[in-house]
């Protein structure tokens, strides 16, 4: 994997279009227009009422309920459907789209599909999460081989609009990302409601246990981040033997927590490779 912080300026960014209006397309819009690329500037397709009255009170974007001539003016169409509407869905914008670059954000559908349903080999892949919608999202980024230079870095100005990025160099790898990255907020979120849960049943209010349980994880992320030593080095640094903390972590070896945790993601992984044989060409 290789990772970037370069990327073209939003005011070099021509216009973009999004066939799908939702939650991570508002996302990357929103993190286009915080940056200064014009809301004149995008084209949206999104087939439902309440998603579009959405983008044009909070974005000022006329959006438009199926794919039509609008899309001939846009040279990136961002693809932010469920997976099992792709196929239609490109059918439908085909013909208006056939000379832009586009960027995939559905899970599990592979560029060959991609590829073929479009007409086109100017295609990128990008696994991102639902922090995007605060700008601090984490995306993975491929690239088929007949995308250029100047294509990936427009790429690369989209997501850094959401947040970090890194391209790997290979297709296979967006499936791992995907149980890794892509999903992993949820299991943040998963662990945040156990640990208020546990909070709550130790004596302290629910707002008390939230708010010790989501800033533990906001710091201790940042010590990771900030840090040279791996995870294991950082963990033994807060567990003393016979301490509290040796004896929670004591209790989830016992319980195979991490062996557990380890097998979700890989399920997470498979589900991945699924969608792709299940809703690909």
């Amino acid at each position: 994997m290789t990772s970037s912080a370069s990327a073209a300026t939003n005011s070099q960014l021509p216009t973009i279009a999004f066939i799908g209006g939702g939650n991570m397309a508002s996302a990357i819009i929103g993190g286009l227009i915080h940056q200064g690329h014009p809301a004149s500037q995008i084209e949206v397709v999104e087939p439902w009422a309440d998603a579009r009255a959405a983008l044009q009170k909070n974005y000022g974007i006329e959006a438009q309920p199926e794919a039509g001539p609008a899309l001939q003016r846009a040279r990136i169409v961002v693809w932010a459907v469920k997976p099992q509407t792709f196929k239609d869905a490109a059918a439908q914008a085909k013909a208006h789209t056939e000379s832009a670059l586009h960027l995939s954000v559905a899970a599990g559908i592979r560029s060959d599909s991609i590829a073929q349903w479009l007409g086109t080999e100017r295609v990128v892949r990008t696994m991102p999460n639902t922090p995007a919608l605060v700008g601090k999202g984490m995306s993975a980024l491929y690239a088929r081989p007949t995308v250029d230079t100047a294509e990936r870095a427009q790429v690369e100005a989209i997501m850094a609009s959401t947040g970090e990025f890194l391209w790997v160099d290979t297709e296979k790898q967006l499936d791992a990302v995907t149980a890794l990255s892509g999903s992993g907020p949820a299991y943040v979120f998963y662990f945040l409601e156990a640990m208020t849960r546990a909070g709550m049943g130790m004596g302290l209010t629910e707002q008390q246990a939230h708010q010790l349980a989501v800033g533990t994880f906001v710091g201790a992320s940042e010590l990771a981040r900030r840090s040279d030593e791996p995870p294991a080095v950082l963990r033994q640094r807060v567990t003393s033997k016979g301490g509290t903390t040796y004896a929670a972590l004591q209790s989830m070896e016992a319980a195979g927590v991490a062996a557990s945790f380890e097998a979700a993601m890989r399920a997470a992984e498979h589900r991945a490779h699924e969608l792709g044989n299940e809703f690909g060409a």
